[in-house]
């Protein structure tokens, strides 16, 4: 991949051989990579390496609402906080969080509240931290995702899981998954989530030109890949507790062979 100076991208995103400028073909994803539980004194955790992504999100909760005005008393509330390290893009950013940090904190909020059982919890607030050390494209999807995962780890009664995909048109050509340089040099942009126990989208943004029938295909190519990044979410949640199921296997034969002896 060529060095990007700032704000100096290529003209053409997409190499002799047709493939794009990081090997992939148009459907294909960046290589992604989850983890759940890696942050001890949180009530869930998770981790994701999307491409060059790297994002921590952490659960805390259900617990009491401050200030105490926000609370509701027919349900809970979910608050997220969404953040961008001061290293994680190529200039420095301001430690002090901005609108687009606050826009992003609202958006996946929106996205993964339908989900949620929040009516079981009145008076109580989940508060998820979505902590980006390293950002390339697509981190506002890519946080929906971890976010999601991470509240299924913390055992937060869920309908289903939600995934997030960015699509969008580089060189007049359909691709999926974003990379941040096709993101700020490509013709459109189209974040998509979805809620899976409904199968509904829970965020669609859009940014660029496109016409309506490119629009339906694009939500094609985002449901196929939808479901590849849905299914790294279930193993992901299903390798943790089949690594507790190992670890107690071995701990009660551990405890029959000192019985025996």
């Amino acid at each position: 991949m060529p060095l990007i100076i700032k704000d100096e991208y290529p003209e053409v995103l997409f190499r002799k051989d047709g493939k794009r400028l990081d090997g992939r073909d148009v459907d294909e994803l960046r290589p992604i990579k989850m983890d759940v539980g890696i942050i001890k004194n949180a009530d869930g955790s998770a981790y994701l390496e999307w491409g060059n992504n790297k994002i921590f999100a952490a659960v805390y909760g259900p617990r009491e609402v401050h200030p105490h005005h926000l609370a509701k008393p027919d349900k809970g509330i979910l608050r997220v906080f969404y953040r961008m390290a001061t290293f994680s893009v190529f200039d420095r950013k301001r430690p002090a969080p901005g609108r687009r940090e606050k826009e992003i904190s609202m958006i996946v909020a929106d996205c993964i509240e339908p989900v949620l059982f929040l009516e079981l919890y009145p008076g109580t607030s989940f508060e998820v931290f979505i902590e980006v050390m390293d950002a390339d494209g697509g981190t506002r999807c890519a946080s929906t995702t971890v976010a999601a995962l991470a509240l299924a780890d913390a055992g937060v009664p869920m309908k289903s899981l939600v995934s997030a995909i960015a699509v969008g048109k580089i060189d007049g050509k359909r691709v999926v998954d974003l990379s941040g340089i096709e993101d700020k040099a490509g013709e459109a942009d189209l974040p998509i989530a979805i809620t899976w126990y409904n199968e509904e989208v829970s965020l669609l943004q859009f940014d660029g030109d496109m016409d309506l029938n490119e629009m339906n295909e694009f939500l094609v190519l985002a449901k196929d890949a939808l479901n590849k990044i849905h299914q790294i979410q279930l193993d992901t949640l299903k390798s943790k507790y089949v690594k507790l199921q190992e670890e107690i296997s071995k701990e009660n034969v551990e405890i029959e062979n000192k019985g025996d002896s």
